[in-house]
């Protein structure tokens, strides 16, 4: 765009491929994630779509996701869902929820993730400490149970720490360290994260 005038379509980089190899990767794709991922799965509803699978890790059993699940991995943002299986970890995510490059999910008793909720990249949510203070050789340390609520957007490299709830609608700005419960309706931001602004609950 140039000037005062109107904007104009930019260059864009375009896909080059053939089609036909592009319906291909496509194909492989959904049979990777059928055949070596959704086995993985406590429960996986119906609709799922994975990006780059082969980039998609799952640790541990009791992890459960819901109808139309979006993973987008890559290479350098690989995607983990990791249970501890020592202490019953679990992991529940809901429907229509996207996950982004990067995301690390980490549960020694529970995280809960409702639906609708997006997940931005570098994000990681755990449950536990992973070691305490003094004993650093003994996993999981300390540990409290994770619940985030519906409609929940997380933003960049933002960390939900052991024991939180995050309310229904609200909104976790980039590179915040959550460490106590955020109210539905309600952006937080900061190390540690606290309110910046409540939002129409309409």
């Amino acid at each position: 765009w140039e000037g005062d005038g109107p904007i104009r379509p930019s260059k864009m980089r375009q896909d080059n491929r053939p089609y036909t190899l592009v319906r291909l990767l496509g194909a492989y794709s959904d049979w990777y994630a059928r055949r070596f991922l959704h086995p993985q799965f406590e429960a996986i509803g119906p609709g799922s779509d994975f990006r780059k699978p082969t980039c998609f890790e799952i640790v541990g059993p009791r992890v459960t996701v819901g109808d139309y699940f979006h993973a987008m991995a890559t290479k350098d943002g690989r995607i983990r869902l990791v249970t501890w299986p020592e202490t019953e970890g679990r992991i529940e995510i809901g429907s229509y929820v996207a996950l982004s490059p990067g995301v690390r999910i980490k549960s020694a008793t529970s995280v809960k993730i409702g639906d609708s909720c997006v997940i931005a990249e570098n994000v990681y949510i755990t449950d536990a400490d992973w070691h305490g203070i003094y004993e650093r050789i003994y996993p999981p340390g300390e540990m409290a149970p994770v619940e985030i609520g519906n409609n929940v957007w997380i933003s960049d490299r933002a960390t939900v720490l052991k024991g939180v709830r995050i309310g229904d609608n609200s909104i976790v700005a980039a590179g915040a360290v959550v460490t106590s419960d955020v109210p539905p309706d309600t952006i937080v931001g900061g190390v540690p994260a606290k309110p910046i602004r409540q939002l129409d609950p309409e």
